[in-house]
């Protein structure tokens, strides 16, 4: 595995960095026996996950999409869509049962990260692709202070001078708006608000191509997960990031969305620019989503 500099490869040349950050094809996540064997009537046109011929759970197939840097595509559907268990799958959480996922930075795109060794996948989450949880003990260790946190993410990629390690985080944790005077308390101690801030730091500490976020906001109050997405959009533009952000809440998705897909019985049923889908949606389910969402 080679982590390749963008700007290494010459614009134009045969081994020119691909125009995305992160494309997945084909994503597949079954829970239970028969593998692929399992997918025949399961789907939205069968109203099911749940395999007729295995019992397995299809919590997810045939998912396919790419983000661009400085791009965020949202994931929409109700619970049990199979919205989750795709950045799961591509986080190193799940196991993928099918499929292929590639970063432009790893290898130019040509590796398969869902192939990797455990150990492989670890390590990307370092500095490659990072997760930003709907709950933050996920993300966080709470018996560890602040700064520690996000400490232990730069330590992993090699920093080594304690200074600047703490500079770094007291930066991180300036830009996310947590109090520099609260940067030695547990984090156990903070706000569901104030973790997930914590936690916006420590996911951003090595500036990774690509973000995972899901359901960022689930569980705050309105007026701290306002706060909270107010500067998810503004990290994200500053850094030119990629971004997945996966919701059921429509108003996240389209404060931080260009593009969205819907999800429906683990498939993928329609696509587009984010305003135009919650405007036009073409998808009988995408129509009863928003139409229940309006109201």
């Amino acid at each position: 595995m080679t982590l390749v500099a963008e700007e290494t490869r010459p614009v134009g040349s045969e081994e020119a960095a691909p125009a995305w950050a992160l494309k997945v094809e084909g994503l597949g996540r079954i829970f239970g026996s028969g593998g692929a064997e399992a997918v025949p009537g399961t789907g939205p046109e069968h109203d099911t996950v749940i395999s007729p011929l295995t019992g397995a759970v299809v919590a997810a197939w045939d998912v396919s999409f790419e983000v661009a840097p400085g791009e965020a595509l949202g994931i929409v559907g109700e619970s049990g869509s199979g919205k989750s268990t795709v950045v799961r799958c591509i986080s190193g959480d799940e196991q993928a049962s099918a499929g292929a996922a590639y970063l432009r930075t790893v290898d130019g795109g040509l590796t398969n990260i869902l192939s990797l060794s455990p150990a492989a996948r670890r390590k990307l989450r370092v500095d490659q692709v990072s997760v930003v949880y709907q709950d933050p003990a996920a993300g966080l260790d709470l018996g560890v202070t602040a700064g520690g946190n996000v400490a232990e993410r730069l330590t992993a990629a090699g920093w080594r001078h304690f200074g600047r390690i703490r500079e770094r985080a007291g930066e991180l944790l300036t830009r996310t708006e947590v109090p520099l005077v609260r940067m030695d308390h547990l984090v156990r101690t903070f706000s569901g608000g104030m973790r997930q801030r914590v936690q916006l730091a420590k996911a951003l500490a090595n500036r990774p191509p690509v973000v995972l976020l899901d359901e960022p906001t689930t569980g705050l109050d309105a007026s701290v997960a306002a706060g909270v997405l107010d500067l998810v959009r503004s990290l994200l533009e500053e850094y030119g990031l990629a971004a997945l952000v996966i919701s059921h809440d429509f108003s996240v998705i389209e404060m931080l969305t260009n593009r969205v897909a819907v999800m429906q019985h683990g498939r993928i049923v329609e696509t587009g620019l984010t305003d135009q889908v919650f405007e036009d949606p073409q998808h009988p389910y995408s129509q009863r989503l928003v139409a229940a969402a309006r109201g």
